[in-house]
C-alpha cells in the first residue's frame, strides 16, 4: 500500500506530516516527538514506525509534530488536541509532565505517553520498557566478546529511561565475570553512586564521537551509547577506526537497519519495541478497549530484546551464544535476578 504524504507548516515552527491509506479515515493517530526528531534512528523513529505500520494494517491516518525544544511540548500536544486526533502519542520521558497536563486539561481526549507511568488517570496510557533486561543480555555478550577487557557506556541525560539501559549493561557484565571468573570492567557508569558520563543532549553527533573517542582512549573496544542520535557519532568513529578496534551497541532500534551505512560496526542493539506497543495501543483504542494505565514491555512479552548479531554472527563463539540463550531464559523465569 502506498502512503500519501502531506507536509503542513504550523504556527509553532514545527512540521506536521500526515500519512494515510489513500482515503479519509475515521481514526487518526498523532505523535509528538522529542527533540531528536522523527528520523533520529532511535526512539522517535521507532514510535513513528508503529503509526506507519498501523496506517498500512488498519487503514488509519497518522500525523506527527516535531519538537525542536522542550518549550514545544505543550504547544505541540495542544495542536494535536485542536486537530481532533483520536489518539495522541507523546515520545520521551522529558515530555511526561506535559503529556499529563494535556490529559488533565482534556479528559475526553485519549493519550499515550512513551517512557512514562501514570496512576489514577483514565485517559492516558503509559508505555515503559524493562530495557535493563535487554541491557543485561548486551552486557553479558559484550563481556564475552571484548579483547581488551574494557567496555564503555555513556548516556544523553541522567534520567531513568537512559540509565536503565546502563544499569542492565553493567549488571550483565558482572554476571559474566561471576560465571566465567573474568574481570571485565565498564567505564562510564557507576550503578551504586548513580554517576557517569552524560552528553547533556540527544542530538549532537560530535559529542557522540568525542565521548566514544575518550572511552576508546581508555581501553574500551565496545561502547554502548544511550543517547539517541548522539550514538551515530560514535558509530562514525568506529567505522573510521575499524570494527576490529571499536564496536558499538545500539539502543532502541536495530541500528544495522536505521544506520545501514555503518551497519558492520554494530555488535547488536538493545531493542525497545515501541513500534509494536504503539500498534497495540492504537488497535485497542480503535476497538473500543482503551483504558488508562501502564504497559510494561519485557523480555517475556517481547517488548524488549536483542537484535541479531548480523555480520558478527560468525565471530561470536557458539558457546557464548548458548550461554546468552540460557541467561535470557533465566531472566524471563526469574532464576536470574538483575542486580541481585
Amino acid at each position: 500500500m502506498v502512503l500519501n504524504k502531506m507536509v503542513v507548516k504550523t504556527g509553532i515552527a514545527a512540521l506536521m506530516l500526515a500519512v494515510s491509506a489513500g482515503s479519509a479515515s475515521a481514526f487518526t493517530a498523532c505523535q509528538v516527538t522529542d527533540v531528536g526528531g522523527i528520523d533520529d534512528a532511535s526512539f522517535n523513529q521507532t514510535a513513528w514506525k508503529g503509526i506507519e505500520d498501523s496506517v498500512s494494517a488498519y487503514g488509519i491516518d497518522g500525523r506527527y509534530l516535531e519538537s525542536t525544544a522542550e518549550t514545544d511540548y505543550a504547544p505541540n500536544l495542544n495542536s494535536m488536541v485542536d486537530n481532533k486526533c483520536d489518539l495522541i502519542i507523546s515520545v520521551g520521558f522529558l515530555m511526561c509532565e506535559a503529556a499529563k497536563n494535556a490529559a488533565d486539561a482534556n479528559p475526553s481526549v485519549k493519550f499515550s505517553a512513551l517512557d512514562c507511568a501514570f496512576e489514577n488517570m483514565d485517559n492516558i496510557i503509559g508505555q515503559v520498557f524493562a530495557t535493563n533486561e535487554g541491557g543485561f543480555l548486551a552486557g553479558y555478550l559484550a563481556a564475552g566478546v571484548t579483547e581488551t577487557g574494557v567496555l564503555g557506556t555513556f548516556g544523553g541525560i541522567n534520567i531513568p529511561p537512559v540509565t536503565a539501559f546502563m544499569d542492565g549493561f553493567v549488571y550483565g557484565v558482572e554476571h559474566y565475570n561471576k560465571q566465567n571468573g573474568t574481570s571485565v570492567e565498564v567505564l562510564g557508569w557507576n550503578v551504586d553512586t548513580r554517576e557517569g558520563l552524560f552528553t547533556g543532549n540527544f542530538d549532537s553527533l560530535d559529542d557522540g564521537r568525542a565521548f566514544a573517542q575518550n572511552l576508546y582512549d581508555e581501553g574500551a573496544d565496545i561502547v554502548l551509547p544511550v543517547a539517541g542520535p548522539v550514538g551515530l557519532g560514535s558509530a562514525a568513529l568506529a567505522a573510521e577506526l575499524g570494527r576490529d578496534k571499536l564496536k558499538i551497541i545500539g539502543v532502541d532500534a536495530d541500528l544495522t537497519q536505521t544506520d545501514p551505512d555503518r551497519a558492520d560496526v554494530y555488535l547488536t542493539s538493545i531493542l525497545k519495541r515501541m513500534d509494536a506497543t504503539v500498534m497495540q495501543v492504537i488497535k485497542q483504542t480503535m476497538d473500543g478497549k482503551y483504558a488508562g494505565g501502564t504497559f510494561v514491555g519485557t523480555l517475556a512479552n517481547g517488548g524488549v530484546g536483542l537484535a541479531p548479531l548480523h555480520s558478527f554472527d560468525a565471530e561470536v563463539p557458539a558457546k557464548l551464544k548458548a550461554e546468552l540463550k540460557a541467561v535470557e531464559a533465566g531472566v524471563i523465569d526469574g532464576s536470574i535476578k538483575i542486580g541481585g
